[in-house]
């Protein structure tokens, strides 16, 4: 009896070895997978503060809130769903789901670009219409944002599960989750800090509570807040661009690799550890800095050609696809 308790113990303590090795192998492959979806990231935590704009500020951190839990459905319900059963029912068409998801990526990272630098890039939107009840205006805002984050949380997902094509059923699983929970909380949690830090900033700079020894560095902090975040938003846009078209080429190349073209891999390879090469201080900089302006160059070349592609065909379609899936309006006697 005792032989057969100690067997069992025994064989407990392999199975909580083998669960914690898989957990511990889940964990550094959800972190190297969310590394590898760090672009996305960054633009979905630069465009998500557009859709609090306008409204109280007693509302704002709610509207991020609501948010953040249809992005986690999005993510959780939907995504993971249809990720598992593409790697089991079709496993060879991760890659080029995921290009398809670097050429959006390049796509929109180009499109960004050349709005901005039209004369009227930065003029003033034409008036909507506005709903004139408070609540359907959130109500909309906050449907239009989960829309937006679906695309961008299916390219996080697509991302994710190409970085682990080949890991066993529950590591993916547990993998795309940790992702998608990790990544809504650190962009929504980066958003409401973002969006709440003028009225932050605003509070400081007409403090009476602190020292009177600290009041001026506090109110310094305060006004420095303020005025800063404009800027600070301005160059988030930047970077999340910036990273947008350097991620998708990057995709791309890895793509074509695994496809069976390493030709272009290599080459911006063999590129990034020459430049790394004739810098040896910063040896690890330089080679991903040149690996990110090589992807850069691939991802601004591809986002310039799919732009046509997506105007004069993919464009028209999905008009025709609505106009027909839309309801006949009714005929009046």
């Amino acid at each position: 009896m005792s032989t057969g308790l100690i067997a069992l113990l025994d064989d407990v303590a392999g199975l909580a070895k083998v669960a914690a090795a898989t957990l511990d192998d889940a964990a550094g492959q959800a972190a190297r997978a969310g590394a590898k979806a760090a672009g996305v990231v960054i633009d979905d935590a630069a465009v998500t503060p557009t859709f609090v704009t306008g409204f109280a500020a007693s509302r704002e951190v709610p509207i991020v809130a609501r948010i953040a839990l249809g992005s986690l459905k999005n993510k959780l319900v939907y995504l993971l769903p249809a990720a598992l059963v593409l790697s089991l029912v079709a496993p060879w068409a991760i890659t080029p789901l995921l290009m398809a998801g670097g050429v959006y990526l390049c796509f929109e990272g180009v499109e960004k670009i050349l709005h901005a630098s039209r004369p009227d890039g930065h003029a003033a939107a034409p008036a909507a219409t506005v709903p004139a009840d408070p609540k359907a205006l959130e109500d909309q805002k906050v449907r239009s944002a989960i829309q937006t984050d679906l695309v961008l949380s299916a390219e996080i997902m697509a991302i994710t599960l190409g970085s682990v094509p080949n890991a066993g059923f529950a590591v993916q699983a547990a993998v795309l989750a940790v992702v998608g929970v990790g990544i809504t909380v650190l962009v929504y949690g980066a958003v409401a800090l973002i969006v709440k830090a003028d009225d932050a900033g605003l509070a400081l700079s007409r403090a009476s509570w602190p020292p009177a020894g600290l009041r001026p560095l506090v109110h310094a902090i305060g006004r420095g807040l303020v005025l800063g975040m404009p800027p600070f938003l301005r160059t988030l846009s930047v970077v999340g661009t910036a990273a947008m078209i350097w991620v998708g080429g990057g995709i791309l190349l890895h793509g074509l690799d695994v496809l069976g073209v390493p030709g272009p891999a290599y080459l911006a390879h063999t590129l990034s550890v020459s430049a790394a090469a004739a810098v040896p201080v910063a040896h690890g900089f330089v080679e991903w800095l040149a690996s990110a302006a090589v992807s850069g160059v691939v991802g601004l070349c591809v986002g310039a050609a799919a732009i046509p592609l997506m105007q004069h065909v993919a464009a028209p379609l999905l008009q025709r696809l609505r106009r027909r899936d839309a309801p006949a309006p009714r005929r009046t006697a």
